[in-house]
């Protein structure tokens, strides 16, 4: 018989990983409230003497850093909608749905998973360019609207609504655009947050895509914005710790929020068949 592990052993244990893994963004956080020059010390403080805002009030005043934070604001909110729309139809017709070659472009789409992304980098600059979509906002769009990981996850999880409630509608005389809005949408409610929290991280983190295509300063999205403030104040570590403060709350506060869906989505698409 195998000995019982104490319960306090195991909670003690979750609570010095969890504190491992949360001191580095408290420590961040810190940081960015310390007057100018705190944290150059030897060894650096781990609490402010005096919380000071001062490194936020210069990170805003300087150059378009506030005008790149509402960019990525509206660019992850944008990739977020067009995300849902083209993955979740595209998914769900791969899964329910019959039309001829939807096999062969099935495979051909697991096939092009299997390629690095920044292979296509290239050629997808030059066809934007043809278009005249460079250092739009458009440009950075476009090609994030449909992925094929997010049509392979709405489709594994659209695969477990059976075909006789979908043949039942049809009987009853509904379309194919009310079975999709009345009755799949509502049971994919928690892979759609799994994918939005998804495509809302990928744009808001997206941080080559942005710097080939946008030129000017001002469109820049923040993320590319804080490393060009970096180089430009390395030594500077309240500044830079006030924009990386600034570049993860967002998104923290998301995944926080529909954490329960989250997870949700993640546990029942992984036993989806």
């Amino acid at each position: 018989m195998k000995p019982r592990v104490e319960p306090w052993v195991v909670n003690a244990a979750l609570i010095i990983i969890a504190l491992a893994a949360i001191f580095p963004l408290a420590w961040m956080i810190s940081v960015s409230v310390m007057a100018p020059g705190e944290a150059s010390t030897a060894p650096p403080p781990l609490l402010p003497q005096a919380i000071n805002f001062a490194s936020y009030h210069e990170l805003f005043s300087r150059g378009h850093i506030g005008r790149n934070l509402l960019n990525s604001i509206g660019l992850a909110l944008a990739a977020t909608v067009l995300s849902l729309a083209f993955n979740v139809t595209a998914g769900y017709a791969f899964a329910k749905l019959r039309f001829p070659g939807r096999d062969l472009a099935w495979k051909l789409m697991l096939g092009v998973m299997l390629v690095p992304a920044q292979v296509a980098m290239i050629p997808l600059f030059l066809m934007l360019k043809q278009v005249g979509l460079v250092n739009s906002y458009a440009g950075v769009l476009i090609p994030g609207m449909a992925n094929v990981f997010g049509i392979f996850l709405v489709r594994q999880y659209a695969l477990s609504i059976p075909d006789e409630m979908l043949e039942a509608a049809r009987i009853d005389g509904a379309g194919e655009w009310r079975i999709f809005w009345s009755i799949v949408l509502p049971v994919l409610r928690p892979i759609l947050v799994t994918l939005a929290i998804f495509a809302f991280l990928g744009s808001w983190n997206d941080f080559l895509w942005p710097l080939i295509v946008l030129a000017d300063d001002s469109r820049q999205t923040l993320p590319v914005a804080i490393a060009a403030l970096s180089r430009e104040h390395a030594g500077d570590n309240e500044l830079m710790m006030a924009g990386a403060v600034i570049t993860i709350l967002p998104v923290l506060a998301v995944v926080l929020a529909l954490q329960r869906y989250y997870i949700q989505g993640l546990l029942s698409g992984s036993v989806k068949g």
